[in-house]
């Protein structure tokens, strides 16, 4: 019943859908069976919200939503999909229950990473034969983690995350025929090949470039190439069956793509159509009219009234109390429920001493962190500056040695010296006479400084080719 009335009461929206460190969103409220677009919005991060700090990452889209004048705290993710990690499985004559438990399986072995560093989705569709596959993405844990935190610090709750391409072409669209999805993104486009109610293949092509109108001509034929060499990968009955080819965009440069696709794409019997705009039912709700596509409003129509994305990496959420009714609800453990109960009274009592005392402590904090983190700037600049200012000049006295015992004729000629940190010198060059050469190493051995100077490679005649290396030593002295 709780469940029942948080879905009746999620009637709004905030779509947002992330591609590079552009971030896009729009507002979208479901009122009598038709949608209602609200404020949209698009701009720049200059922060990272992969490497950058999650509260700043959060305070600057908090900056930007508040400056748009958006309030809606619920928001459905549109993630890039170059985080994306695919593997296609067949699936074996298996009872129903046990399908998950072998993509579980099947996931562990041919993902690089464990199931513990992986968010995991899957579709599957059926070939014409009666054969199942599935197409099995993951996401990085720690990539979806860091973008909750970064949500979460902007005063966002994340109800979905998904991929930008899988909202505007449903998986379940027009199941009986194949369909090929292209969602163009500020540098890459996304492709997706849809078959039998599921995902054929999901990939990315990398290097898209929108600037001149000659370098969109070349990229319009590696989409086709990138397309051409997709199907080829699929089993012969998707294959055939793919015929037609959706590219979703409204600007000028996605309608010069479709063109220069279309005429390709004809050649390989194939249908190419531009989706500038959204059909009115689209979603099983009103749409106005027109309403321009991109990946945030389909995530968030998706969410209000379609169902929820076909594929959703958003970690599901256990409450506290959840966990503690599913485990004592029963009369029979009504006794040891009342006595987690009791324990469970005492620790949030011993919990919320512990609190104040904290509270305390991060007060004395505050008062010297300014002083704490100058000393820590401090010491960060000490080490890395540490290494220039030793007094010994080890280097410089390396090479005086080794010029010092060469000849001042071109007798003996040194062509490469490399130093490592160890302490180690190694000279390679070029010498007439090998006695010569004998006289360099005996005078290096007497060196100060200088440890076990020797030739290490001596290789051709007049003039020979030699490999002299030695040690510099601390227990000399200069």
């Amino acid at each position: 019943m709780i469940e029942f009335l948080k879905k009746r009461r999620a009637s709004s929206v905030l779509g947002l859908s992330l591609d590079g460190n552009r971030l896009e969103g729009v507002e979208l409220r479901r009122t009598n069976g038709s949608l209602e677009v609200g404020k949209a919005f698009s701009f720049a991060l200059t922060l990272d919200p992969l490497t950058n700090d999650a509260e700043l990452v959060g305070q600057e889209i908090r900056n930007h939503l508040d400056a748009a004048g958006i309030r809606e705290r619920r928001c459905a993710v549109c993630v890039p999909l170059n985080w994306a990690l695919t593997l296609q499985t067949k699936i074996p004559e298996l009872p129903e229950a046990d399908i998950a438990s072998f993509l579980q399986i099947e996931a562990e072995r041919g993902f690089p990473y464990g199931p513990e560093a992986l968010l995991l989705a899957n579709t599957i569709y059926r070939l014409p034969g009666g054969e199942r596959q599935a197409t099995q993405v993951a996401l990085p844990r720690d990539h979806v983690t860091r973008l909750e935190k970064a949500l979460v610090a902007a005063k966002l709750k994340p109800v979905a995350i998904s991929l930008g391409v899988t909202t505007l072409q449903s998986p379940g669209q027009d199941a009986a025929h194949g369909v090929v999805a292209l969602a163009m993104g500020a540098s890459s486009v996304g492709l997706q090949v849809s078959f039998g109610g599921g995902i054929a293949a999901l990939r990315i092509l990398e290097g898209a470039s929108e600037s001149e109108d000659d370098e969109q001509s070349l990229f319009a034929e590696a989409v086709t190439r990138e397309l051409r060499i997709t199907l080829g990968q699929l089993p012969a009955e998707v294959r055939e069956a793919v015929r037609r080819v959706r590219i979703f965009g409204a600007d000028a440069a996605q309608r010069e793509l479709a063109q220069e696709i279309r005429r390709r794409a004809e050649s390989m019997g194939m249908n190419v159509e531009l989706v500038t705009s959204y059909a009115a039912n689209e979603f099983g709700a009103g749409l106005p009219a027109n309403t321009a596509v991109s990946p945030a409003l389909s995530l968030a129509a998706r969410q209000l009234v379609a169902g929820g994305a076909a594929l959703d990496f958003l970690p599901p959420k256990i409450s506290a109390w959840q966990e503690f009714t599913g485990r004592y609800g029963t009369r029979k453990l009504a006794p040891i429920g009342a006595a987690a109960g009791f324990v469970a009274l005492v620790v949030i009592i011993l919990f919320l001493a512990q609190q104040w005392q904290l509270a305390g402590l991060r007060s004395q904090w505050s008062a010297m962190s300014l002083q704490v983190k100058e000393l820590d700037d401090l010491q960060r600049q000490i080490k890395r500056f540490r290494p220039w200012f030793d007094e010994s000049f080890a280097s410089l006295s390396m090479l005086r040695r080794l010029t010092e015992a060469f000849p001042e004729d071109s007798t003996v000629v040194a062509k490469s010296i490399e130093i490592r940190d160890a302490g180690l010198v190694t000279c390679t060059g070029t010498t007439r006479d090998s006695k010569v050469l004998v006289k360099v190493v005996e005078r290096l051995n007497s060196a100060p400084g200088v440890v076990d100077a020797q030739v290490t490679g001596l290789t051709g005649t007049s003039p020979s080719q030699f490999t002299l290396s030695f040690r510099w030593g601390a227990a000399k002295e200069l």
